[in-house]
């Protein structure tokens, strides 16, 4: 028996091993048929124990309960479905049908047109832009328009935007011009010429271009804007202010509310320009230009209180803010607090150090200090920053002449009067010299030209007073001292009390016949 199973386990091993189909179990014997037939033996299945009496019995029993175990309903973690049902659902449910194959040559979606061969370089030369490497870039631009013979309108914009960083302003307009005859329907060149044109001072010609611009029907900011600063510069003050209220309808600007102000400040309107920068205050309260600027508006009106609040609350959002350092540092040379003026001065001539405006300020520092040769050092070198300044001439012939250089003090005065000839005490100043240099009929001639350009101020009046004194004119000395005394009567300025001293004791000399003491109080008179 051990051999015949062998051997029918044999037979089934390479019935799997062929995969062929499946025969028939074996034909189990009875108990009256005989087990070998012929001498072949009949095969036997292995998983029934031919031992056994009772083992058809057996096998017949447990397929039957595999059969009622295959008809029970299967639990499912989620939900109990039957076998019969999920079956009779499987053949419920429709087919899906299979997607269509792409098209073969189909784009795909947001994907960018491919850019013509001679448009390739534009990201390189942009980025060359932006980084300041104005060679590199010039060289990929010079490329570029050799490979399109001449037909690339960026490549024509970039190189107009180079030459105007470099300063050659006839050049880039050119080259904005050709980037505009390429293509005539982009605003942004015409908007480019324009602006090289009011760079260069053509004003008039960048305010048609700007016309032209938006009769095309662009009109924004931009355009407005620029049109007003314009008109501003012509000495158009309507039309410039209306620029800039429309500009302001477009898109508020602090730049605008700066301009607009400024225009007013040049209709000597002081009212106007400190509403204008109130109201941008209120949108750019963070703003250190419009505070600055505020704050020296209230200065010219003598709200010096308040002028230095707004220098503070610049200074409250950048420390480092040059000009208004400069302001608030003015304000205290006025109350006369030099050496926390000059610390103030540090931060900016670090970061400004060719700024003339601080040197000129410093030098005035070391002047009210009695440091005359620093102070003529300083304003020397303010002066070398900015030689067409009036105002640091002015104060170099001051400075000399309190250090009795008259000779020196003649010479920046008199090109203090070249540079600005209406200020009056220029010509004041000028008579003093030239009294200490012993020429008085010039210097009489010259305070009379300060008396007509301002009869208001009381000193003008006192130092000619001691000049006619010193010159022996007693009696045109006590006239014009009493116009000095009628004034500060009706002035409701405070009087400085070495001015006030130095008048009592001229009018002591005059009321005695007697000459005034030169030198020092035509000093304080000057102060």
């Amino acid at each position: 028996i051990k051999n015949m199973a062998t051997a029918g386990e044999s037979s089934e091993e390479k019935k799997r091993t062929r995969k062929l189909p499946k025969a028939p179990g074996p034909r189990l014997p009875s108990s009256g048929e005989a087990s070998l037939d012929s001498g072949a033996p009949e095969p036997i299945s292995p998983k029934l124990p031919v031992s056994s009496p009772s083992a058809p019995a057996v096998a017949s029993e447990e397929k039957a309960k595999s059969s009622r175990a295959l008809r029970q309903p299967v639990v499912l973690p989620s939900h109990s479905v039957t076998l019969d049902r999920a079956a009779s659902d499987l053949k419920e449910a429709p087919k899906e049908e299979a997607p269509a194959p792409p098209p073969p040559l189909a784009r795909r979606l947001g994907r960018a047109p491919p850019l013509p061969h001679y448009e390739r370089r534009n990201a390189l030369i942009y980025q060359a832009y932006v980084r300041k490497e104005y060679d590199k870039c010039e060289i990929l631009i010079q490329e570029q328009i050799k490979e399109s013979h001449g037909q690339c309108e960026y490549a024509f914009h970039a190189l107009a935007l180079v030459n105007r960083q470099r300063g050659n302003m006839q050049r880039s307009l050119e080259l904005f011009q050709e980037a505009m005859r390429l293509n005539p329907n982009n605003i942004e060149n015409a908007k480019q010429v324009a602006r090289s044109l009011c760079l260069m001072s053509r004003h008039r010609a960048a305010i048609d271009v700007y016309e032209e611009t938006i009769q095309l029907g662009l009109k924004d900011w931009h355009v407005v804007h620029n049109q007003g600063v314009c008109y501003s510069y012509l000495g158009d003050t309507q039309r410039a202010l209306a620029c800039f209220r429309d500009a302001l309808s477009l898109h508020k600007s602090d730049q605008t509310f700066v301009q607009m102000a400024k225009t007013h400040l040049l209709e000597n309107n002081l009212q106007a320009a400190l509403e204008c920068f109130s109201e941008a205050i209120a949108s750019f309260p963070e703003n250190t230009e419009l505070l600055t600027e505020a704050g020296l508006v209230h200065l010219q009106m003598g709200n010096t209180s308040k002028a230095f609040e707004l220098f503070g609350n610049a200074l409250t959002y950048d420390p480092r803010d040059t000009k208004a350092i400069l302001a608030a540092g003015s304000v205290m040379q006025e109350c006369e607090d030099y050496d926390v003026a000059l610390v103030k001065y540090r931060v900016p001539a670090v970061r400004t150090p060719e700024s003339a405006e601080m040197w000129n300020n410093i030098g005035m520092c070391y002047f009210g200090k009695k440091k005359f040769v620093a102070a003529i050092a300083c304003l020397k070198r303010a002066a070398y920053f900015a030689p067409f300044e009036w105002m640091t001439v002015f104060n170099l012939g001051l400075v000399h002449l309190h250090a009795q250089q008259y000779a020196s003090a003649f010479h920046y005065l008199s090109a203090a009067i070249n540079l600005r000839p209406d200020f009056a005490h220029s010509y004041m100043l000028l008579g003093l010299a030239l009294a200490r240099l012993e020429d008085v009929q010039n210097a009489i001639a010259a305070f009379d030209k300060a008396i007509e350009l301002n009869n208001a101020d009381p000193t003008i009046f006192l130092n000619y007073s001691i000049l006619l004194l010193n010159a022996g004119m007693n009696q045109e000395a006590a006239k014009r001292h009493a116009q000095y005394e009628r004034l500060v009567a009706q002035s409701a300025r405070r009087t400085e009390p070495d001015v006030k001293k130095a008048a009592e004791r001229i009018a002591t000399a005059i009321h005695l016949g007697a000459q005034a003491l030169p030198g020092k109080h035509e000093a304080e008179a000057e102060a």
